[in-house]
């Protein structure tokens, strides 16, 4: 079963926003981890902890988005 050209390019669109979408959400997390720690350093601790729930959330943004391209590419079912 061949797999039609839309399918590729929707793939590449759909691993591309999501990529970026990952890419920005840890930015601005890194960015507000910074920042609070920079402010009040004695919340490090704490704050890191909320920092790597925010971060796994991001990914699993990217990582829906590229097994949505692996289905519209035909790699899986």
């Amino acid at each position: 079963m061949a797999v039609s050209e839309l399918g590729q390019l929707g793939a590449g669109i759909a691993i591309g926003f999501g990529a970026i979408g990952a890419g920005l959400g840890i930015g601005f997390a890194t960015k507000g981890l910074l920042e609070s720690i920079a402010r009040q350093p004695e919340i490090a601790g704490k704050a890191v902890g909320f920092f790597l729930v925010g971060a796994a959330l991001a990914e699993a943004c990217a990582i829906y988005a590229l097994i949505i391209a692996l289905k519209l590419s035909g790699f899986i079912g």
